[in-house]
């Protein structure tokens, strides 16, 4: 599964839910607008009774963490990037699947996809990485989600 697309190929990924790559990428990008931590936080490998949940549904519920701290999402901008499979073909069907999940017009959802030009582990093939940032507007500036966890102490 990448981008809420099954996409047909030999390896798949592993991980506590269905191991998304690409959504825990824009999951963590868009708790990280609003200092909410990350999806770890909301969504940690030790809580049986979140085990293999769809990341679509993560998506949908850090939409509702955004909503709960007043802020609308603009625009998420994604990238992909695995030597294989072959992601091109399926990008409209992800980004279409993301947009719904966080229920904005299609137009501001972006997913691009490259490779690593055969360096490195992404090279070989034995993974893959995905790239995310979002942007948001927030009604109140110092509102900030009730489920967002304390901020570190600063200091030295």
């Amino acid at each position: 599964m990448l981008g809420g697309v099954e996409i047909p190929h030999s390896k798949g990924l592993e991980g506590d839910s269905d191991a998304a790559v690409l959504i825990h990428s824009i999951a963590d990008a868009l708790l990280g607008t609003v200092a909410a931590g990350d999806i770890g936080h909301h969504f940690p490998n030790t809580d049986e009774s979140i085990r293999g949940i769809r990341s679509t549904e993560i998506l949908s519920r850090v939409r509702d963490i955004l909503d709960g701290g007043n802020a609308t999402i603009i625009n998420v901008d994604a990238t992909l990037i695995a030597e294989a499979p072959k992601i091109a073909p399926h990008l409209e069907t992800m980004r279409l699947k993301l947009a719904e999940c966080l229920r904005l017009h299609p137009g501001r959802v972006s997913i691009k996809a490259t490779t690593n030009e055969k360096m490195g582990f992404l090279g070989r093939g034995e993974g893959i990485a995905a790239m995310a940032i979002a942007s948001v507007e927030r009604d109140n500036e110092d509102a900030a989600p009730e489920t967002a966890p304390p901020l570190p102490a600063v200091g030295l």
